[in-house]
């Protein structure tokens, strides 16, 4: 009698269509994944794209296979209710062929065969999509279903919300029946490999661009290097380079032969490196004493939601909820201690940008550079312009006044605690030991900061946790301005 076939995943499938080792280390050995709070916050806005999906498609005798961690509980429920002749849109189903796992996000009744629609929370159809639209075809005509029509789902990024709690154009979708039938055989193939690949020993997988793509993988510390000082990702650069380092076996950016390194960027990040000491090249010093005071550093925060929240807003379209100001008037020494601060942070729900606006405008005043760091805080500063015609005056002054700080350190420093990044979190620690993002928690960077202010403004959120939250969000917008500010000080100094 032949071994059962273990149960895959329709996700452990796609897995294993990204990376075979990603499969088994999925399968066998989880805990050394790295699941940032990210995939959280994805899950989240899946759940309720697909709770929009189903008002679209469903009807009033529509009916939901309820979730249960035991999925024979989900396909004796499914089976019962297909047995019955059920003919109105049906959600979650669940089926199994081959050892292969699926729920099916909507089926819609078409005469004696089904519609799938398979629900998305991005706004375009990827090539994982349609393999994933093929797993369902595979997997629900092996379970002995007429499929006539497949589906994917998914955000219309044009859309414009009204403020009616009217969602319903949100989601468009698209035909990939005949997609899905080309991809059959590949299905087939992958489903054979990836049995093989969980019943034998972990594979040999070399590193390459499948470590990122097409979702980055949780696992890149099992194949990835970081147990030196100066991790060879570090040298940046064209990825080939690096995929060929790491898998001769090379770790550190100092292991690296000499003559393998090419261009001007990666010679100044090797020869820092080696030397072991920061370098400040001449002419930053002088750069910055020249321009005026008041001095202003300016960082924004900004969210954008897959399903809008406010009137005349569009999906995943970024827009500012929060920003942090240091100032420094020239009187004192150019320390965090000598500057002042502004903040604006809004958790009442309401569309914050105008107030947001009017305040940064009142803020800034009317004189002295204001600093950025990378061309984002101008980006916003623009689209608030085009948000409010009648602010645009003001806040195209602002932008007369921008200066880039990123574009001054990335010519003038760089320390071998970088690693090979000029972002504030690197830069900032590096110059001032007061300078700590890893000491912030949960709220740690901007694309936590925009989940945690959504978590924030949700009605379900307790009082307590939105203080916590506020106080969070605060903090991490000061420290980008205060490393700013140390940066300054830094270059200044030598």
């Amino acid at each position: 009698m032949s071994e059962p076939k273990p149960y895959l995943s329709k996700s452990k499938l796609i897995a294993a269509w990204q990376c075979q080792k990603k499969l088994y280390l999925d399968k066998h050995q989880p805990d050394l994944a790295d699941n940032s709070d990210d995939r959280q916050a994805i899950f989240d806005v899946g759940h309720r794209v697909g709770k929009i999906a189903q008002d679209k498609y469903g009807t009033t005798d529509s009916v939901e296979i309820p979730y249960n961690r035991d999925s024979s509980v989900m396909l004796k429920d499914t089976d019962e209710l297909l047995a019955g002749g059920i003919n109105c849109p049906v959600f979650e189903a669940t089926f199994e062929y081959e050892g292969v796992l699926i729920r099916a996000d909507v089926m819609i009744p078409e005469g004696d065969a089904w519609h799938v629609i398979e629900v998305k929370s991005g706004a375009s159809v990827k090539d994982v999509n349609k393999l994933d639209a093929a797993i369902q075809l595979w997997v629900l005509r092996g379970a002995g279903l007429s499929i006539k029509t497949v589906s994917l789902a998914y955000i219309d990024n044009q859309f414009k919300y009204q403020g009616d709690d009217d969602y319903e154009a949100l989601i468009k979708k698209d035909d990939v029946t005949e997609v899905a039938e080309r991809l059959q055989d590949q299905v087939e193939a992958l489903v054979a490999k990836s049995v093989e690949t969980v019943t034998d020993d972990m594979p040999d997988v070399p590193v390459g661009t499948h470590c990122a793509a097409p979702y980055p993988c949780e696992f890149q510390s099992v194949c990835w290097p970081t147990d030196s000082e100066y991790p060879i990702i570090g040298i940046r650069g064209a990825k080939k380079d690096i995929f060929a380092w790491v898998n001769k076996g090379l770790k550190d950016i100092r292991d690296i032969p000499a003559n393998e390194i090419k261009g001007a960027k990666r010679e100044w990040i090797y020869r820092v490196t080696k030397a072991g000491k920061p370098e400040v090249r001449s002419g930053a010093k002088e750069l910055l004493e020249a321009l005026p005071y008041p001095r202003y550093y300016l960082d924004f925060e900004t969210a954008g939601p897959a399903v809008p929240l406010w009137t005349g807003t569009r999906p995943y379209k970024h827009l500012p909820v929060q920003w942090s100001v240091h100032i420094d008037d020239g009187k004192g020494d150019g320390s965090l201690a000598s500057v002042r601060h502004e903040e604006f942070l809004d958790l009442s729900g309401e569309p914050p940008m105008r107030a947001l606006a009017e305040s940064l405008i009142e803020c800034l005043g009317d004189s002295g550079p204001v600093f950025e760091y990378t061309t984002v805080e101008e980006r916003v500063i623009r689209q608030l312009a085009e948000l409010f015609p009648d602010l645009q005056a003001p806040l195209l002054a602002i932008v007369e006044r921008i200066v880039d700080l990123a574009d001054i350190t990335k010519q003038y420093y760089y320390h071998p605690d970088m690693h090979g990044s000029w972002s504030l979190k690197y830069i900032g620690p590096s110059v001032a030991s007061s300078i700590n993002y890893k000491e912030l928690g949960e709220v740690n960077e901007g694309m936590a900061a925009a989940n945690f202010f959504l978590e924030a403004i949700h009605s379900e959120t307790t009082p307590e946790r939105k203080a916590d939250l506020n106080a969070k969000l605060l903090k991490y917008c000061w420290v980008d301005t205060a490393a700013m500010v140390e940066i300054v000080r830094f270059l200044s100094s030598r």
